[in-house]
């Protein structure tokens, strides 16, 4: 009777677990980051120069906003990992990754003016 057999299921579904849990850990990180920076960002509202607050904070929580981006696509890389790849599985991952690099661009045209 072989044993590594019997408990590759169990190890299996433990594995999941785990990497999914790394994923959740990885996506609250991203957020964090995304708060973070928009608090950091609040500094901006108190400037006494009344033209570039605007222009500042807003430039200040794109750049918190792209780190964060970037984070939550790895998050959900992990995550889709962590569970049985299927086609729809890999499609819906496919599609965030879509949406937030055109987020991530977009937020690049904001601040810099140009295409990434």
């Amino acid at each position: 009777m072989d044993h590594g057999v019997e408990s590759s299921p169990s190890f299996d579904a433990t594995a999941s677990q785990w990497i999914h849990l790394v994923g959740v850990g990885i996506e609250v990180f991203g957020v964090l980051i995304i708060v973070a920076g928009i608090i950091w960002s609040s500094r901006f509202i108190y400037r006494r120069e009344i033209r570039s607050r605007y222009d500042s904070y807003k430039i200040s929580i794109g750049r918190s906003l792209l780190p964060g981006l970037e984070v939550l696509v790895a998050a959900d890389i992990v995550k889709t990992i962590a569970i049985e790849l299927t086609f729809a599985s890999l499609g819906l991952l496919a599609g965030l990754v879509l949406v937030r690099t055109f987020l991530s661009w977009t937020l690049v045209l904001e601040i810099e003016g140009r295409w990434p």
